[in-house]
């Protein structure tokens, strides 16, 4: 009589294992869903038979020569087009100082699946969903081009790790097994203290890309892609406060100084947003004679940009009332109104 699966497999033993590296490193969630024993990618198209396949994903960033490096365990990671962090194949294998290849157990379903994660010591430490996540690599094609590869989410190399530890405080193991524990304890005590999601990022050069696709994003909310009909927007307060500050005369208010087009774009757009004034003068460019055929603000869209730019300008007005001096109302705007760092933190509104 053959057994079920159930009867075969070793009964798992219920720990309590908290992990600092688990907290911090679980900062992506799983792009997939199980169905049955699968799991498949959100998104993916069928094939005749009706299974899921997913089209091989494009690398964003990362190279074979641009490895993670974790207390001197070099791992082999990319950022894929939908901005998925994923371990290779190769670099799940080698970073754990384990082979890859060979039969797929028939009980995991899945020539895929890592031999470390086919191991029947390693097995009651694996969770049904990690094993459904390792069953089902991410195809991807890499960026030299040539055969399609494979990779892991992240997260799941995490987790084989927190396995393999898990093992180790069993007393599962067998001296074989003493290398491969230790480079896994190598690998999380590296990630104690920075997610994993961060170091492939920094790892790769994704970073860099992340921000500029973030400011995009800011940016898009904020300009109009046509021009707006010109109305006024620019309070006659603003420009006598900047009078009274400077001790200007009142005629000012009408014919301002040429500076008080630097002031504008120096305590107003260049802090509305990051990027923003760089944006509305390639929208807005100078004339050969130093003018501007509209006005910035006629760039800014309805729904948003004008909202905000107006608001700033409440809160900009109530700094210059409350100053006795230029000197006064600058010290005020850096401590109010900032300009916004080139490492973005986006604290602007998404939803």
């Amino acid at each position: 009589m053959s057994l079920t699966r159930s009867s075969r497999r070793p009964k798992e033993q219920r720990i309590r294992y908290t992990s600092r590296a688990a907290f911090l490193c679980r900062s992506t969630p799983f792009l997939y869903k199980t169905k049955g024993n699968h799991t498949i990618m959100n998104g993916s198209k069928s094939d005749k038979n009706g299974s899921k396949q997913a089209k091989p994903q494009t690398v964003l960033a990362g190279a074979p020569d641009k490895p993670l490096v974790i207390n001197g365990i070099e791992i082999q990671v990319y950022v894929l087009g939908n901005e998925t962090r994923v371990i290779s194949e190769r670099g799940f294998n080698e970073s754990l100082g384990t082979s890859s290849g060979g039969k797929a157990n028939s009980e995991l379903e899945s020539a895929r699946m890592p031999r470390i994660a086919q191991a029947k010591w390693l097995r009651p430490f694996i969770s049904e969903k990690l094993k459904a996540v390792l069953s089902s690599p991410i195809e991807f094609t890499p960026p030299h081009g040539g055969r399609t590869a494979y990779g892991y989410p992240a997260e799941s190399f995490v987790d084989i790790c927190e396995a393999i530890l898990k093992a180790r405080d069993k007393d599962a193991i067998s001296p074989q097994q003493d290398s491969i524990v230790l480079q896994a304890d190598l690998i999380l005590r590296g990630l104690a203290r920075v997610g994993i999601t961060a170091l492939i990022d920094e790892a790769t050069g994704y970073q860099k890309i992340r921000e500029e696709r973030a400011l995009a994003i800011i940016l898009e909310r904020y300009i109009s892609e046509e021009l707006q009909p010109w109305v006024k927007t620019f309070p006659i307060e603003f420009y006598r406060e900047i009078c009274r500050l400077n001790n200007w005369p009142k005629e000012y208010e009408i014919n301002r100084p040429g500076v008080v087009g630097k002031y504008t774009n120096n305590f107003v757009y260049s802090r509305l947003a990051p990027g923003l004034l760089e944006a509305l003068r390639e929208k807005n460019p100078a004339l050969p004679n130093g003018n501007r055929l509209n006005k910035h603000h006629q760039w800014l869209n309805r729904h948003l940009g004008h909202p905000e730019l107006q608001k700033r300008l409440e809160g900009i007005i109530a700094l210059m009332k409350a100053a006795e001096s230029w000197e006064e109302f600058e010290h005020s705007m850096e401590r109010v109104y900032p300009k916004p760092s080139p490492q973005l933190t986006l604290p602007y509104p998404f939803s």
